[in-house]
Order: C-alpha cells, then sequence, then structure tokens
C-alpha cells in the first residue's frame, strides 16, 4: 500500500519518525485504525482528535478499502 497516493496523509523523516501523519498533524495515520480495532466510533475519534476532519477520515479508510480490493500480480 502506497500512502504516498492518498492526499489526507504525509509524512517526513524529522516528524514522528517518519510515520505516516494526518495531513497538517503530527497524529499518525495509525492512531485512526487502533481505536477503531478498540471499538471507538468515527465520531468518537473525531471527538479525541478535533484537529482531524470527517473528510480526512474518510479518505483514509476509502484509501485502504481501495487498496485491499487492488488484484495481486502472480509470478
Amino acid at each position: 500500500m502506497d500512502w504516498s497516493l492518498c492526499s489526507a496523509v504525509d509524512r517526513s523523516p524529522g516528524k514522528l519518525g517518519g510515520k505516516w501523519c494526518f495531513r497538517g498533524t503530527r497524529l499518525p495515520v495509525a492512531a485512526l485504525f487502533e481505536h477503531l480495532d478498540q471499538g471507538s466510533t468515527i465520531d468518537e475519534f473525531l471527538e479525541c482528535f478535533p484537529s482531524i476532519s470527517r473528510e480526512q477520515v474518510h479518505r483514509v479508510l476509502d484509501f485502504a478499502k481501495s487498496s485491499l480490493e487492488q488484484p495481486v500480480a502472480v509470478a
């Protein structure tokens, strides 16, 4: 999965060790998946992190979903 193709995220070597973060923040994208895994809703996640927009969350989730739907090259 090439997160550089997702417009809702960015990374730089000097920010959190180069982890993918929501664009313009220091919040790692992994935090969204951790919260969802623990049973949080998107609304609860957004309440905890008001600097993240609902649109960013949906872009990240849509990107992750679409990457799972990509065909795999078989050698």
